[in-house]
């Protein structure tokens, strides 16, 4: 069975938008702000699709 990732982390933004891995962090901590997380909570892979307005499908790929 293929597992997938629930939670994006800031190497993972960082591979797919191409930047830097402090622009990951601080886009992760703007995604918590707009969804009213609390700082420990995660980020989930439908919240960051959601916010950078990609489709989750093309995001799949880059999570394992």
């Amino acid at each position: 069975m293929l597992k997938k990732r629930l939670i994006i982390f800031p190497k993972d933004v960082q591979i797919i938008t191409g930047r830097s891995e402090r622009y990951a962090q601080r886009l992760l901590v703007k995604i918590k702000i707009s969804f009213q997380k609390e700082p420990h909570q995660f980020v989930t892979v439908d919240e960051f699709a959601a916010f950078a307005g990609i489709p989750k499908e093309k995001i799949d790929p880059y999570i394992t």
